[in-house]
């Protein structure tokens, strides 16, 4: 049995050692927010935070994940600054690799509150956007990181320039 926190709640799960933890995160705990895109790794779709570093989940054994804490995108319930930055500077399209972006680009800002250009591109140039969304991924990345100058703490998603 794998034990782990999800999104702040230990659970368990049963599945093989072996299995990758997007499947148990999407089919044992049903948490949808999590894409499969290539199954390979190289897409960036299944992007999860495991202790704060995005990690990929599509290729992640479930057992690596024993005694970790596991954050998906419902782990932000849409409170997040990245999301309100996603929905302000309209990045979405088609929105399938949304929820990796967005997972991708909290481990940027978590480490980095004022990242530059080539900063946010080598940081996201690992997740891919079919409809070329880009321009405005990065945009959203910077309007997000504008809240951290301003004394907000963006990782704390009860918090909000908002609020």
């Amino acid at each position: 049995m794998i034990e782990f926190n999800l999104n702040g709640k230990v659970v368990r799960s049963n599945a093989f050692d072996d299995t990758p933890l997007l499947w148990v995160i999407r089919d044992e705990f049903g948490l949808k927010g999590t894409k499969f895109g290539c199954g390979i790794a190289m897409c960036g779709a299944c992007t999860v935070h495991i202790d704060n570093d995005a990690v990929r989940s599509c290729s992640l054994p479930l057992a690596m994940a024993n005694g970790k804490e596991v954050k998906t995108i419902e782990g932000f319930e849409n409170k997040h600054p990245l999301q309100k930055a996603w929905v302000k500077e309209q990045v979405p399209q088609c929105g399938y690799c949304q929820s990796g972006q967005i997972m991708q680009a909290a481990t940027l800002l978590d480490k980095n509150t004022n990242p530059s250009d080539d900063e946010i591109s080598a940081h996201m140039s690992a997740n891919i956007c079919r409809c070329m969304a880009y321009p405005r991924i990065k945009k959203a990345i910077k309007e997000a990181a504008k809240q951290s100058t301003l004394g907000v703490n963006i990782f704390d998603p009860s918090i909000s320039k908002d609020a």
